[in-house]
């Protein structure tokens, strides 16, 4: 199978190249050097790559930005992928699409499965729900694939990471506790990625590791396993950080759709996160 993915480079983009070209797939990994916003150029490359499949990972992921101005990331997020779903159109190939548990307001009190009904309430999660409608309107074949907090091995920037500057940089943290989710593991999401891909069963999946933690609770584990188990932890609530992007403050995402298929269940995340952190630690990752 021929594979384009947009924005290799990233850190979900990395695993997906890695996990898909150990799978013996052939694989066209693009990041800045293909700039998905210019309509003609995206039209021009992608049907003359006679892809069998193409994935989108390419996101400005600056929620906060966003807020402030919200048509530079509107550009990426929504008519990036616009060009990416239109080329895929012309090429005659199924497109998967990364999404976001921020299409969800986060007030349900409970874990969202994909029968909920989505009510984005920031830039980027309308961007990336406005992309979903716009994708599945327009092609026969496609995969959504909403997850969240993301941490791997090329991430520039990530939680874990900014946890552990933290520690060493300032000795101490203040950390939300009314934002709930789930950690994912970018190698274990690409293996989810490629087994759903190459099962032709399209359709909206949410794909995250299981378990569900605060993003207080998080920063503790974070510490415990890197050893700074003495280092403060200060619970703070979001409003104290003034942030211009609303944060869904419960959003767990409910793999039901990955369930009922009868794919394999994900790890808990404090198995890759232990893996991960021991591996930041070992080749000052950080």
């Amino acid at each position: 199978m021929r594979v384009v993915i947009c924005g290799a480079a990233g850190q979900l983009g990395t695993d997906l190249v890695q996990v898909f070209e150990a799978e013996g797939e052939e694989v066209m990994g693009f990041d800045l050097d293909l700039d998905i916003t210019d309509h003609a150029l995206v039209m021009e490359k992608i049907p003359s790559l006679n892809p069998d499949l193409l994935i989108n990972s390419a996101a400005d992921l600056d929620a906060d930005q966003a807020e402030r101005d919200p048509e530079p990331s509107l550009k990426t997020n929504f008519t990036g992928t616009q060009n990416l779903v239109l080329a895929c159109l012309d090429a005659g190939c199924p497109m998967a699409f990364i999404s976001s548990d921020y299409v969800f307001d986060g007030m349900k009190g409970a874990a969202y499965n994909e029968l909920d009904e989505p009510n984005p309430q920031s830039v980027y999660g309308k961007a990336k729900l406005a992309s979903e409608r716009y994708m599945a309107s327009s092609l026969p074949r496609w995969y959504v694939f909403r997850t969240q907090w993301l941490f791997g091995k090329a991430g520039k920037r990530n939680f874990v990471k900014s946890i552990l500057r933290n520690v060493k940089e300032k000795g101490s943290l203040r950390v939300v506790t009314d934002e709930v989710g789930t950690p994912t593991c970018t190698e274990d999401l690409a293996k989810i990625v490629y087994r759903v891909c190459t099962s032709d069963w399209y359709g909206l999946y949410h794909a995250t590791n299981e378990g569900v933690c605060s993003r207080f609770e998080f920063a503790q584990q974070i510490v415990d396993i890197a050893g700074f188990e003495d280092v403060p932890v200060e619970p703070i609530v979001y409003a104290d950080l003034d942030l211009p992007c609303p944060r869904p403050p419960y959003s767990p995402l409910d793999n039901m759709n990955l369930r009922l298929q009868g794919f394999p269940p994900a790890r808990n995340y404090m198995e890759p996160l232990r893996e991960y952190i021991e591996w930041l630690l070992e080749n000052d990752g950080l």
